[in-house]
């Protein structure tokens, strides 16, 4: 596929991490955010990773999404180096490739609900303005926030914020969605929806990659991580077929 000039493949869900390190320089001197970390995701996957704040998980978002910079190792996805591209084709490829949720909503306020979701649409010139309009009404009728679609989203709940931040990271197709703490800042009822519309795209075909504090939460997944000090743990792998604790490599 070709974009705008940028040569970027459309990608299948698959990701590879390979030996990835990331450091910060603090005022008392380096700290490794990420120590060495081997990890491969499969199409179709639900994997969650848990672990303490400031254990890594956030880092190991960013370092499949490119929204930090690698310090060590290489990320792929579909064959993608994601750290070799420039920044301008980064912010095209994941408006492409990638659905990111945040943990809070990171919605326009000027925007309304409909235009929130517009924005990935208009970006990637994918649609004409009349198709991502449409289209962007199918997904909150998904969500079931069609009728608020005129809304700003200070006029809703924050639960209602996050079905729409999930709407706006599908208005693209992406194969993968990127989820840091979705369920977060919601109560639990709230939360159980956010997990069924979750499991309900896992049965469609997408790779979600969640960071998640919510033990109940993580136990939707089909495959849990855990990292502790940069490093991972312990993998946690929950399929009908599988059920089976093991230590990973990734070190």
């Amino acid at each position: 596929m070709a974009v705008n000039g940028f040569a970027l493949p459309k990608i299948d869900g698959l990701i590879h991490l390979n030996q990835v390190g990331k450091a910060y320089e603090t005022p008392a001197g380096e700290f490794q955010a990420l120590k060495g970390v081997s990890v491969s995701i499969q199409s179709n996957e639900f994997l969650c990773i848990v672990g303490k704040s400031g254990a890594g998980k956030t880092t190991f978002l960013n370092m499949v999404t490119g929204v930090d910079s690698i310090s060590s190792g290489s990320v792929y996805v579909d064959g993608v180096s994601v750290h070799e591209m420039t920044e301008d084709q980064l912010a095209l490829w994941r408006g492409l490739n990638l659905g990111i949720i945040y943990q809070s909503f990171e919605l326009m306020p000027m925007l309304t609900l409909l235009e929130n979701i517009m924005l990935p649409m208009d970006f990637c010139q994918l649609y004409t303005p009349r198709k991502s309009r449409e289209r962007a009404r199918e997904l909150l009728r998904m969500v079931e926030l069609e009728e608020h679609m005129d809304k700003l989203p200070n006029a809703i709940s924050g639960g209602q914020q996050q079905r729409v931040a999930i709407a706006r990271a599908l208005a693209n197709d992406p194969s993968v969605i990127v989820a840091d703490e979705p369920t977060g800042r919601l109560d639990s009822t709230t939360a159980e929806t956010i997990l069924e519309i979750f499991d309900k795209l896992v049965q469609n075909g997408k790779t979600i990659v969640m960071v998640t504090h919510d033990a109940s939460a993580a136990q939707r997944a089909s495959r849990v991580l855990e990292i502790v000090d940069g490093e991972i743990l312990s993998e946690n792998i929950k399929t009908p077929r599988i059920a089976m604790k093991v230590i990973a490599g990734g070190k």
